[in-house]
């Protein structure tokens, strides 16, 4: 039985619980349980606060846990990343009030700069060879410039909403962020087997994300022309018809060129054209 750390709430616990959803492995929706089992996977879920769960998986409380790259280079455990999940992305960046003059990293010397990740900050500072005052503080960090606490601040940014209303620019990205799925390095050879297992699901899920499937029936005359303008993974399958001068063909489009390949294969004479969702793909 695996145990996997997950956040108790917010937009990493929603997006947890969707992937292991989409893989087919059912957790109960209640959160008064600290730690629930799956009725369906060897696995129990542990809900933990974020900054919990590097600590938690180093220390082999849980043998997994999803947990934003953000908080695992903070915390600075030894625990190993399994994989990079690809959602709850942001960025830790330096931002000041929108009125200051600012023209480079420099105007932070000798200012106080508010901080829940002072590791990260101390560390970036510290390569650029910048003096200034770290100030450390747990939630509302935005408000600090805004009540004199700080010259400026370090945090995480997502639309850029929350520092916009508290009249800050985002003057310097440092870090790119996103969920990681981390391990314990001291896992057992049975639990790794389970491990593999749930990344094979995951691996299917994340390789149908923004794609979808596509079956029409096509002239025969411009088959080829038709094959070019397809993407496939390998190469489209082709279906005969009753009708010898057309043809059936399947493919599989990502999201992103949907509507510019649709409009070329309309104008090669496509017709019929069916467009479904995939929801998991095994390459």
């Amino acid at each position: 039985m695996l145990r996997i750390a997950v956040q108790s709430k917010g937009r990493l616990f929603d997006d947890t619980m969707n992937l292991l959803a989409e893989a087919d492995i059912k957790i109960s929706a209640s959160k008064r349980t600290l730690l629930v089992q799956s009725a369906n996977f060897p696995l129990e879920v542990l809900y933990l606060r974020d900054d919990d769960i590097p600590q938690s998986v180093a220390n082999g409380v849980a043998d997994l846990g999803v947990v934003g790259e953000n908080e695992y280079v903070e915390r600075c455990e030894d625990a190993e990343i399994v994989s990079r999940l690809g959602f709850s992305k942001c960025r830790l960046s330096l931002a000041l009030p929108k009125d200051i003059d600012y023209h480079g990293l420099e105007w932070f010397e000798g200012k106080k700069i508010a901080t829940s990740y002072p590791v990260i900050l101390r560390r970036f500072l510290d390569e650029h060879h910048i003096h200034a005052d770290i100030h450390v503080i747990t939630g509302s960090v935005e408000i600090s410039p805004g009540i004199g606490l700080a010259d400026a601040i370090f945090d995480i940014v997502s639309s850029g909403s929350t520092l916009v209303s508290n009249n800050l620019r985002e003057v310097a990205v440092v870090m790119k962020s996103e969920a990681l799925l981390i391990a314990n390095k001291g896992i057992t050879a049975e639990k790794r087997k389970i491990l593999q297992e749930m990344l094979f699901r995951f691996e299917a899920v994340r390789n149908a994300e923004d794609k979808k499937y596509v079956r029409m029936n096509a002239p025969k005359e411009h088959l080829q022309e038709i094959i070019q303008v397809l993407p496939g993974l390998k190469s489209p399958t082709i279906i005969p018809l009753a009708d010898d001068a057309w043809c059936s063909v399947h493919a599989v489009l990502d999201q992103n060129r949907f509507w510019e390949i649709i409009g070329k294969l309309k104008e090669l004479g496509a017709q019929g054209i069916l467009v479904t969702p995939i929801e998991k793909m095994i390459l």
